[in-house]
């Protein structure tokens, strides 16, 4: 059995909290047990929001509740040829097509419509851009546009989709309810859903502990995947922490950050030690959905 290898993988755009604890031990906990390795992976491609201060921040909040990650840290900014590469093969297979559209201007074709298809993220994309005709999308790349994935032509090319979650057990990818998904945004070179995918392949990660949060999200990395031929990890999606009313934990619900805690004189190994065996904060749940 190859060795396990987990990994944290947090946005530098705004301060660790308790929710961000829980996982980031989860994972190296889930490691350690089994003589692994845990990475710290920065997913810092968002240009406009990713800032130096939060990465240094993450790493003493990390340390602090005694976590250690293998190897080096690992940037997304500095693995955009990857992305590119994977890009340009879904480009050569003609399974992604540029899209042209504001968001102003979908919200309005979405209104217009007087209905939408949901999907896990909201109304699914209508579909506009990928009526254009080859010799129009050839005329307007000059344009600010993204590249989105034709869904459609994805899952019969890809064909059944099975991945195993430890908590869920056994799942069948059904990617199509989200629609054609961005995989590289008019503003960065690639979105969450590609680049995570390529990155966990080329570091080898064979189990994947994250939030529940993120279960449906494993629809479109499988699809990806199997585009790719890339391998299929092991998913283990755990329960997420809320507070007292019910709302999962976040900054616009004014969580507490780790590094208030930090700075206000709180033991972390000790806090780590408390959410390892559910021992929660007053005001806080753990949620199993």
């Amino acid at each position: 059995m190859n060795r396990v290898v987990t990994r944290f993988a947090p946005s530098p755009t705004g301060r660790l909290h308790l929710g961000h604890a829980f996982s980031a031990i989860a994972a190296d906990d889930y490691a350690r047990t089994r003589g692994g390795r845990f990475l710290l992976r920065i997913e810092d491609i968002d240009g406009t929001r990713s800032r130096p201060e939060h990465v240094e921040t993450i790493l003493a909040d990390l340390a602090w509740l005694g976590l250690a990650w293998d190897g080096d840290v690992v940037f997304q900014s500095e693995r955009l040829d990857r992305y590119q590469a994977a890009l340009d093969a879904l480009k050569a297979r003609g399974l992604v097509y540029p899209c042209f559209c504001t968001r102003a201007g979908i919200a309005r074709e979405i209104a217009a419509a007087g209905s939408a298809p949901h999907g896990p993220d909201g109304p699914v994309y209508p579909g506009t851009c990928r009526a254009v005709s080859a010799a129009e999308r050839v005329a307007r790349l000059a344009e600010p546009h993204a590249w989105r994935l034709d869904m459609a032509r994805a899952v019969r090319q890809a064909g059944l989709l099975p991945w195993h979650d430890e908590i869920a057990g056994e799942q069948v990818a059904d990617p199509a309810v989200f629609g054609d998904v961005v995989l590289a945004r008019k503003d960065a070179p690639s979105s969450y859903h590609l680049a995570v995918t390529v990155d966990d392949a080329a570091q080898g990660v064979t189990h994947i502990v994250r939030g529940a949060d993120l279960f449906a999200a494993t629809h479109v990395h499988r699809v990806l995947q199997a585009l790719l031929g890339l391998p299929t990890p092991v998913y283990r999606h755990h329960p997420l922490l809320i507070d007292a009313d019910g709302n999962r934990l976040a900054k616009r619900h004014g969580a507490p950050t780790l590094e208030s805690l930090r700075l206000a004189g709180a033991d972390g190994r000790a806090l780590a030690d408390d959410l390892r065996a559910g021992r929660l904060p007053t005001g806080f749940l753990a949620r199993k959905d």
